[in-house]
């Protein structure tokens, strides 16, 4: 007491200043809200909420007064925006100006325009979804008038009370307060948020859980404390306190987050603790990502080329007027221009001048219109992508999402994939294949059979689609035993989807709102052995409990096999609907009783009691009282394990006197879960008579054979992380009255759990065998959990609570204490068994890969499964080879490197090509945490370059980010990450390009993706096809641009040589400002849009021509260099033959002029015919449009200016000329010279040194049958009649021209087409 009276004393001589520095930690870290009926009658400066943010939301950028000053601030973050408006300015200054200062304004005003228009369309956009969202209504509490009165969203404040009905949308996250639930549960539909569709449950907070009257906001006296706004939608912390001091913890079990839908529950009430864009939806509502393309930054560095190019063209300009202004020494000449004071100017300051003028005048060899073009372009891409019923998945009525719109050439540039393996290469629908029970298999062949029976369905469904042709059937695989015989071929079948497509259909109609509950992971049919030891044992439990027999008589093989029923049923979080109305929870209720939801008054000498508890209560406790929630405070402990003298003397527990009549719907009932392992631990113990029947915060009921329904009270519920790979729940079993922790979890950390078999052989026995099946369950591509148990004593439980309520309670630092709190309970287990489940590979998984792999694409799998299991699928989806020699790396001593084996003479991929072909390599979590130390990276790069497939087993999802990171910085190449869960988010977040597929894990991994795909097959065509024509289109579009701008420049360039480099242009000014930007802008864009240089099948079917992207074959630097000479060539052409074709004429400069510009937009528009592969009517449209454009806006012009610019004068320049043969004669003759050389490179190059995608279009031209033919001799084993002699002539002749440039590779039987 003294110290804490020093303390006190202490803070009242503080000063102000320091107590409100001491006080300001704790400000930045909690949030206090407090009821807004009890300050209605405050000013707004008392409202102790006033400084939280309203509900209205805005996600507009702009306002009508803000937009222009904004959106401008926002363009010229770009530097060429910058660039060309001080351009524009610069041509205002009288002493450098080249053009009308206005007229310069033009383009830089209309590329400005476009991109602000474009922009505030978006806005748009979101301000009407915006307005459409504030004005929705909701039920808020008003004091004035005693009710709930209609508001619309945006007048909701923090401290409000809202009632929330079924299937209305949440307008703020909310803190649970009440609910019409009997179980004041409220379920709540989060598809919103991450995807999921399942149901998840929140709970009242649990100081108001016990109301036995509907909830009075009147009432409430509360104050909350809680942590401030963030946007993680897994955590929630913080306290209530009430007037009487006592304080309760608060969990993200008790908050319903915004945009959430409320299911099953009638009303609900709650207080508003965040709102707007406070909320944790919104806080998460990051928008599209930017990122930037390998081929954008390849175009930076050729912009600052033109830039350097730009520059010196100008300074030689300037140096070439200096002295011609200094050979005139002191007698200038007439047309001299004189400064602003009407003085002479020195050659010197000539040049200076000059040096700004001609930066006007060449600005155009910057592309201006370069950037605005490739958006367009891109989003052009992006929508004809979405347009491919190609990558339309008809199952799951989803199809392909561009998440970045500024990245779709980089998928045409990929080297290594990195993909998860659980629900990206599988379907991630488990089906229960087999189990072992207390060191005894049990094989479920009448199992396999049944899902035998749906690939056999879907065989004949896809022979008759095909009209022809066999599929090969998998046997049935009884037992491991005979499994081991099985071939390669046939395990690999095994593992392909077997669900007919019209049982999903009609599937798909009964569990629309379930997840996870197709007939074939829901229709197990039970081992007739292991149903029989249920039976069994279910019936002399039932006879012992009739009987008042201890159940420790049970046999322990038989209490074994009950319990591992029990586990399955229970241990997880799976929420059961009713048949009719799958949103709908079951109800439970019992007749003559009635659900009481008032405090039991034990709260009294509360401290005595806990005191006394080891001594006096603890060894009478016999039996329990009915339980109304999971214990989280002491008086739970003491209310349950404190019995009345009744329930003492009770020899049959309450739940069981035959009153109770349990009030289902019939019909089977169905389970919301919220992953498919779990579905299919609980369709498997369903199968088995042992069926979950409901689920209440405090208990789980269970009906068992024999038995009829259980209750077992659920004290905790310790769910699954990533690190722990575990569950666990404790119970209080209603037959033993024991205290009991079912857990399961993967085998690599159960089985280090496993209590040591000292005591006896059986436990031993047991334990081995268990391993054993696992080995074999993992061999055979089985997903495998172990089950395990453990009792507990009162006085454990209690020593464990008493820690864990404190670690529940905790604000700082929850999670870690939660986590240590579990890992002291799980440990010392009893292995009840391990079951095996299959997932499924999804369709065309192997094929895809076998052609990513022919595309030049490094392939790795990063998955968190066992590591028999992964490998095993690998082979399946061909990710290995049988005829490969497989690398595993595997250590448990932390002082062994397995790269120390491998550190001297590590294969490289330059070194020993070969060895890359033939090596697999495997590598566990663990000896990967090693790999991944800096001091090993190298070395474990070293390896895994040298091997043809990489699979990382038991991996995190850091090890998963790490990998990628690793990989993308030390080698430099271009990574692609693939996954469907959260577990894989920072993976896709860190490639250069990530995938997610909207699979059955929700949306996490979609919403942090670039592009998400229905199913993993689709990522073939995504990449050999799309990405390959956006890489090659976009090369070179901007290549051309490039071109097209030196060229034209060039040609003022020229002129500068005859005007003494004053700067002026025979080029008409209106000319010269839009040619670029109007009379050749459209062509490119449709070329850019729609050009194919290879139709889809052959990119398909020759997946090798994907390594044109890969080594950036169309986009070299040396390609930037060529095009700059061929238009620098082109532009000497198209100078100098009307140069010469007017010499010792009396025609003005725009009569000459004219035809030069007429010259350069036809040689342009042919060069740009001679680089398009694909012609449609659009380009031939765009071209005739983009030549009747420039001629009618040359005749209106010239037509109307009859004295623009004296003494030329442009006046029906353009009329005289068209009447003129030498026009026409030039028009034929010169865009002929300049491509000429363009015309002999491409022929020469085509046909003596073809490239592969050349050889590709030639492909393309044959005819259909022919073509096939070519194309299927990559599938014609050697030997065949068909590989000596072909059967065309024509087709002998292209091949033996295809032969030169092929490399046919014979291997495994197979001809092999490569490059």
């Amino acid at each position: 007491m003294a110290r804490h009276s020093e303390e006190d004393a202490g803070m009242a001589k503080a000063p102000p200043a320091a107590r409100q520095r001491k006080k300001k930690p704790k400000e930045n870290k909690t949030r206090t809200v407090h009821a807004n009926i009890l300050h209605d009658c405050a000013k707004g400066e008392e409202n102790p909420n006033r400084h939280y943010a309203n509900n209205k939301i805005k996600t507009t950028k702009y306002t009508v007064l803000s937009f222009l000053p904004k959106n401008l601030f926002e363009q010229f973050h770009r530097f060429a925006n910058v660039y060309f408006v001080f351009i524009a300015l610069l041509n205002f200054v009288p002493v450098v100006n080249a053009f009308q200062p206005e007229l310069a304004l033009a383009p830089v005003v209309f590329i400005l325009s476009v991109t602000a228009i474009k922009d505030l369309w978006e806005d748009y956009r979101r301000h009407r979804s915006d307005k459409e969202i504030n004005h929705m209504d909701c039920l808020v509490y008003s004091r004035a008038e005693r009710r709930y009165v209609e508001k619309y969203w945006k007048e909701v404040r923090v401290g409000d009370f809202i009632r929330l009905r079924c299937n209305e949308l949440l307008p703020a996250d909310v803190l649970l307060l009440s609910s019409s639930d009997p179980d004041r549960l409220c379920h709540i539909e989060t598809a919103t948020l991450d995807g999921e569709t399942n149901l998840k449950q929140r709970q009242v907070v649990r100081s108001f859980y016990d109301l036995d009257c509907e909830f009075d906001p009147l009432k409430y006296n509360s104050i909350i404390e809680c942590e401030k706004p963030n946007n993680d939608l897994n955590r929630f912390r913080g306290y209530i306190i009430h007037r009487s001091g006592r304080r309760d913890a608060l969990y993200k079990e008790n908050l319903l987050l915004r945009g959430c839908t409320i299911r099953n529950t009638e009303e609900a009430v709650g207080i508003v603790i965040y709102a707007g864009h406070e909320t944790k939806a919104m806080l998460n509502n990051n928008g599209p990502r930017y990122k930037r393309s390998k081929l954008e930054r390849q175009m930076n560095v050729d912009v600052f080329w033109c830039v350097i190019i730009l520059l010196v063209m100008c300074l030689f300009a300037a140096v070439g007027h200096g002295l011609w202004m200094f050979q005139y020494g002191d007698n200038r000449p007439v047309f001299d221009v004189l400064s602003p004071e009407g003085t002479n100017l020195s050659p010197i300051m000539s040049a200076i001048y000059l040096f700004l003028t001609m930066i006007i005048v060449f600005q155009v060899l910057i592309p201006i219109s370069l950037f605005v073009s490739i958006e367009i372009v891109k989003i052009c891409q992006v929508y004809f992508i979405h347009q491919d019923m190609d990558l339309y998945d008809e199952e799951t009525d989803s199809h392909l999402q561009c998440r970045a719109l500024n990245i779709t050439e980089d998928l045409g540039q990929m080297q290594y994939i990195f993909s998860d393996k659980t629900g990206t290469l599988t379907e991630n629908k488990m089906v229960f294949r087999r189990c072992t029970v207390a060191g005894v298999e049990y094989s479920h062949d009448a199992n396999a059979r049944r899902l035998a029976m749906y690939q056999e369905m879907d065989s004949e469904e896809e022979e008759c689609m095909s009209h022809g042709g066999t599929l090969p059937r998998r046997d049935s695989v009884t037992s491991h035993q005979s499994a081991r015989v099985v071939l390669r071929s046939q395990s690999t079948k095994s593992h392909r989807r077997t669900g007919s497509r019209a049982e999903a259909k009609r599937a798909s109609i009964l569990s629309k709102h379930t997840a996870f509950s197709s007939p074939m992971e829901k229709d197990i049919t039970p081992d007739p052995k292991l149903l029989d030891k249920v039976n069994d044992c279910s019936s002399q439990m039932d006879f012992m409990r009739f009987h008042s027999q201890p159940m420790s008589q049970l046999p322990s093989d038989l209490s074994d096999i009950i319990d591992f029923f029990i586990a399955l049923t229970i241990c997880n979080t799976v929420v059961v609907s009713s048949p009719n109305q799958p949103r709908h929870k079951v109800t439970l209720t019992c007749s003559g009783q009635k659900h009481q939801f008032g405090q039991t008054s034990v709260r009294s000498k509360r401290d005595h009691l806990w005191t006394g508890l080891h001594n006096d209560v603890l060894p009478q406790l016999h039996s329990r009282l009915p339980l109304k929630s999971p214990v989280k405070t002491i008086e739970d402990f003491i209310k349950r394990f404190t019995p009345s003298l009744e329930q003492v003397f009770s020899p049959i527990p309450p739940s069981y006197d035959g009153k109770a009549s349990w009030n289902l719907e019939e019909g089977e009932l169905r389970y919301e879960a919220e992953s498919p392992d779990e579905a299919a631990l609980v369709y498997a113990a369903r199968a088995y008579k042992c069926s979950l029947v409901g689920r209440l915060p405090d208990q789980v009921i269970v009906e068992l054979p024999h038995l009829g329904k259980l209750s077992f009270e659920l004290l905790h519920t310790l769910g699954f992380d990533s690190t722990r790979k575990r569950m666990s729940v404790v119970v209080r079993h209603p037959l033993t009255d024991q205290i009991t922790v079912y857990t399961k979890g993967a085998d690599s950390v159960i089985m280090d759990l496993i209590k040591p078999p000292d005591t006896g052989k059986r436990q031993k026995k047991i334990v081995c065998r268990t391993q054993h099946y696992l080995n074999l369950y993992a061999a055979d591509g089985l997903r495998t959990l172990c089950i395990a148990k453990k009792i507990l004593s009162k006085e454990e439980y209690a020593c464990w609570l008493q820690r864990h309520l404190a670690a529940e309670t905790a604000i700082q630092g929850r999670e870690e204490l939660l986590f240590e709190s579990a890992l002291r309970l799980e440990t010392n287990l009893h292995l009840l068994g391990a079951t095996g489940i299959e997932d499924r590979l999804q369709d065309g998984v192997p094929e895809t890969i076998a052609s990513l792999r022919k595309a030049g694409l490094q392939i790795w799998v990063l998955t968190g499964d066992k590591q028999e299991t992964a490998v095993n699928i690998a082979y399946a989806c061909k990710l290995l080879d049988p005829e490969e020699e497989l690398l595993t790396l595997n250590t448990f001593n932390t002082n062994f490197s397995p790269f120390d084996i491998y550190s001297s003479s590590s294969p490289s991929s330059q070194s020993t090509p070969f060895l890359v072909h033939r090596l697999g390599l495997v590598i566990d979590g663990r000896t990967l945490a090693y790999a991944l130390d800096k001091s090993l990276e190298d070395k474990f790069l070293a390896v895994a370059r040298s091997c043809r497939s990489v699979l990382c087993c038991r991996s995190t999802p850091l090890q998963k980010s790490m990998v990628v990171k690793l990989v993308r910085n030390k080698l430099k190449v271009m990574t692609l990450a693939i996954g469907d869960g959260a577990n894989d988010v920072s993976m896709i977040q860190v490639a250069d390009v990530g995938v997610g597929i909207s699979g059955q894990e929700g949306m996490q991994a979609v919403m942090a993706s670039d592009f998400a795909l229905p199913r993993f097959r689709y990522l073939q065509k995504l990449l050999l096809v799309h990405g390959h024509w956006c890489y090659s289109r976009l090369a070179n579009m901007i290549l051309y641009f490039f071109y097209k701008n030196a060229m034209f420049v060039a040609l003022i360039f020229w002129y500068q040589f005859y005007c003494g480099f004053s700067g002026s242009a025979m080029i008409d000014q209106w000319y010269l400002i839009f040619f670029n930007l109007m009379f050749s802008a459209f062509p490119q864009l449709i070329t850019g849009t729609l050009d194919k240089d290879v139709s889809a099948e052959t990119l398909q079917q020759l997946p090798q021509l994907y390594v044109n992207g890969q080594n950036s074959e169309e986009y070299k630097p040396y390609m930037f260099w060529m095009n700059m000479i061929d238009a620098f060539y082109q532009s000497l052409v198209c100078f100098f033959i009307p140069y010469f074709a007017y010499a010792d004429s009396d025609v003005d400069l725009f009569t000459w002029g004219t035809p030069i510009t007429t010259l350069a937009l036809f040689t342009i528009l042919l060069h740009l015919g001679t680089e398009t592969k694909t012609w449609t009517w659009m380009n031939w449209m765009s071209i005739a449009f983009s030549i009747a454009l420039f001629f009618t806006v040359a005749l209106c012009y010239n037509a109307s200016c009859p004295a623009c610019y004296s003494p030329s004068n442009p006046y029906w320049t353009m009329q005289r000329l068209l009447q003129e043969p030498l026009f026409y004669l030039l028009c034929f003759i010169t865009p002929i010279a300049a491509l000429l050389p363009r015309f002999f490179y491409r022929a020469c190059q085509g046909t003596l040194f073809p490239s592969p995608v050349q050889l590709g279009r030639q492909l393309d031209k044959l005819p259909a049958d022919i073509r096939r033919n070519i194309l299927s001799l990559s599938r014609v084993k050697v030997g065949s009649p068909l590989c000596p002699k072909l059967p065309f002539l024509s087709l002998a002749k292209l091949w033996s021209w295809l032969d030169a440039h092929f490399l046919l590779v014979a291997g495994s039987g197979n001809i092999e087409v490569c490059f």
